[in-house]
């Protein structure tokens, strides 16, 4: 059995493999014609977010049983292809769910308080404490679309900052929302009420531009916006035009509808903060995915079990 790794990712993940006795290569960077030539020798494939696993890819891996995502998201894979061609794709949904909470609630913190601006102001000499006048989250709404592992862990850190918590996830059981104590709502009367919005979705064609112009006509005067989650699900477009309206006060993004990141008046509007899709970037979030991913390898190659599927297979071809 043999298993390419074409992202970079923990060297855990082929040590695991290699334990199993499974042949582990690592080719990174990779572009899709180099990967059709080589991908017909593997039985799995491992990625991140940097390889699109295009159809021409999937057609070519003969051997190929699982694409292996080492994170969330997989809108990097074709995934209707290998759904007709019966190969599993997977993603780790649990090992990053806390580096990417914590990223969310870091820049939820930082649009409530200046510290992006006063940090430059005082490196460049000045001293000026009139114009960086923050704002509390206590007593704010945050509300949340998608109640997943990272979005429950958003909530529940923000309820503990006392703001009111509501949700809008049609997939989420009303026991569960319950047991957090938060209000179910709708997609409009979030869009409405919201103080700070923050989605937690995967990026599909009912999530793409979820939020686009029509959402920000009927938001608060002085909404905030974050995404930690996917680029796209946001109208980068539209959300430019709000701030420079000032119907959005100001936004924190970590994800793009390109990346890097091609809408350079958004990226650099002072209202603005950016990171660059640093959302599961922590050392702990890429050992725990590339350990998942790798056991999700070990046990589809070794005993058939698929772990994870984010596509429609229900057993290895």
């Amino acid at each position: 059995m043999k298993v390419l790794i074409a992202d970079k990712i923990s060297s855990k993940a082929k040590e695991l493999l290699e334990k199993h006795e499974i042949k582990v290569d690592e080719k990174v960077g990779l572009n899709e014609e180099e990967l059709i030539k080589i991908i017909p020798e593997y039985e799995a494939l491992i990625v991140r977010s940097d390889t699109i696993v295009t159809a021409k890819i999937l057609d070519a891996g003969k051997k190929l049983k699982i694409v292996g995502r080492a994170g969330v998201g997989t809108d990097n894979i074709d995934k209707e292809k290998a759904t007709q061609l019966g190969i599993v794709v997977e993603n780790t949904p649990f090992g990053n769910t806390n580096a990417a909470a914590e990223h969310t609630l870091t820049l939820l913190m930082m649009l409530a308080k200046h510290i992006v601006h006063s940090n430059e102001s005082m490196k460049n000499g000045d001293w000026d404490r009139k114009s960086f006048k923050g704002t509390e989250l206590k007593g704010k709404t945050l509300g949340l679309i998608g109640f997943g592992n990272v979005g429950s862990k958003v909530g529940l850190v923000a309820k503990a900052l006392e703001m009111k918590v509501i949700i809008y996830d049609p997939f989420v059981k009303d026991e569960k929302l319950a047991e957090f104590g938060f209000m179910r709502s709708s997609i409009e009367d979030l869009i409405k009420n919201s103080d700070y919005i923050s989605p937690h979705v995967p990026l599909n064609d009912q999530t793409k531009n979820m939020i686009d112009k029509e959402q920000f006509s009927e938001m608060k005067e002085g909404v905030r916006i974050l995404n930690v989650a996917r680029g796209g699900v946001i109208n980068e477009s539209a959300l430019l035009d709000a701030l420079n309206s000032k119907k959005v006060a100001a936004a924190a993004l970590d994800v793009y509808s390109d990346e890097p990141p091609t809408n350079t008046d958004l990226i650099k509007h002072n209202s603005v903060i950016v990171t660059p899709h640093l959302g599961a970037s922590t050392k702990e979030a890429q050992e725990n995915v590339a350990l998942d991913v790798a056991e999700q390898i070990v046990q589809g190659l070794t005993n058939g079990e698929i772990m994870f599927a984010v596509n429609d297979v229900k057993e290895l071809r």
